[in-house]
């Protein structure tokens, strides 16, 4: 197994292991079980804000992870270790997001199933939602990363994660919430192709400054 392959099995397996995946799920369907309560029971009305509900409740529960993602590996001199063996640190950010991802958004996609029975979307706008999430939460992921890097050993890093990861995170939220219009999609994938493609830059610098 090489060295990124070890750093995804170990990020899946930690997810799993330590409630990196329950927690976030459980909070993402409580939401989606309280949001009928304040509403109230028209269902024209929760099939229509279904989709954005579920993508903000989709980002709230992404940020309950981010702590975990980085700063156990820099206290425990992990990631030093990985410098050592001159593995390069966006490389290292590049399988933490693989393996967050992984380990993430398939649990997110199986709860979506049944928060959307929950707030009555239609079946036919079910299946652009889950699309949306497919191609959003690798962007999202890659943003989680990002800030837990950036956020790594700070004091009241869970509250900053927020601050960080949130404003950068609007862009995913509105694309996907509107799925199911001409081109949104297409923004979309933009957007996560982009966060993917930078995010492992920014989490490799932060984790570097951090060794250092």
């Amino acid at each position: 197994m090489s060295a990124y392959a070890a750093i995804v099995w170990r990020e899946l397996r930690r997810a799993w292991s330590t409630g990196g995946v329950a927690l976030p799920v459980v909070f993402f369907l409580l939401v989606a079980i309280l949001f009928p309560f304040a509403v109230g029971p028209d269902g024209r009305l929760l099939a229509r804000i279904a989709p954005g509900v579920i993508w903000a409740a989709a980002l709230l529960a992404a940020l309950l992870p981010v702590e975990r993602l980085v700063t156990p590996d820099l206290e425990r001199g992990i990631l030093d270790q990985l410098a050592v063996r001159r593995l390069p640190d966006a490389g290292i950010a590049a399988a933490k997001i693989a393996g967050h991802w992984l380990g993430f958004a398939p649990a997110l996609l199986a709860a979506t199933m049944i928060a959307a029975g929950l707030l009555q979307l239609p079946g036919e706008a079910l299946a652009p939602l889950l699309l949306a999430l497919l191609i959003g939460t690798p962007g999202l992921a890659a943003l989680g990363v990002a800030t837990a890097a950036l956020v790594a050993g700070l004091r009241g890093a869970g509250a900053l994660a927020g601050l960080v990861m949130l404003p950068f995170a609007v862009p995913l939220l509105i694309f996907g919430a509107t799925a199911g219009e001409p081109g949104a999609l297409k923004l979309l994938g933009a957007v996560s192709l982009l966060l993917v493609a930078g995010c492992p830059f920014v989490a490799g610098a932060a984790m570097r400054m951090g060794r250092n």
